[in-house]
């Protein structure tokens, strides 16, 4: 049987119009925030992460310049003084030049009346046989803390991380 009329054009799977334009304007500005939403959430974690590992690092640098500066004061038989400058942010050990700690960081010092220096400075003095003045050291910054501590009659000194933060004064 023959029919007559318009041919018919060849048969083609039907594909819905939405999926064969792709993604809006609207869709893709929409991802992009996103991402630079996610983007900007972990740069400010990891920023976080490395300033208080750079903290962290400043007390155990700082506890590892008390005990070298005791061992001196054994090894040479003399007294020794440790001295911490807080307006500047920075200690020195004798012989060595004055190391700064991380800005930003609060520095609070406990130490014999006897060593203070001036208004700002002051110094944990090492003696021959390995004793000391005593005293400790706290670094503050954001809501961590970390102490460290120079025993009086033994000089041993000793970290201790995560310290409840001190009361602001």
């Amino acid at each position: 049987m023959l029919t007559i009329g318009r041919p018919r054009r060849a048969e083609r799977p039907s594909i819905p119009r939405r999926a064969a334009r792709g993604f809006t304007l609207l869709e893709l500005l929409a991802v992009i925030v996103l991402i630079g939403i996610a983007i900007s959430v972990a740069a400010v974690a990891t920023s976080r992460g490395l300033a208080g590992a750079r903290v962290a690092a400043a007390g155990r640098d700082l506890a590892a310049a008390l005990r070298w500066t005791r061992t001196q004061a054994i090894v040479q038989q003399r007294e020794q003084v440790f001295e911490l400058d807080l307006a500047a942010l920075r200690y020195q050990v004798p012989g060595r030049d004055a190391v700064a700690l991380p800005p930003g960081m609060r520095v609070e010092l406990t130490t014999a009346a006897r060593e203070r220096i001036d208004a700002r400075r002051a110094g944990i003095r090492f003696y021959p046989d390995g004793s000391s003045t005593g005293g400790h050291i706290t670094l503050t910054s954001g809501a961590r803390a970390w102490r460290v501590d120079v025993g009086w009659l033994t000089g041993t000194v000793s970290l201790e991380d995560g310290v409840p933060r001190p009361a602001s004064s």
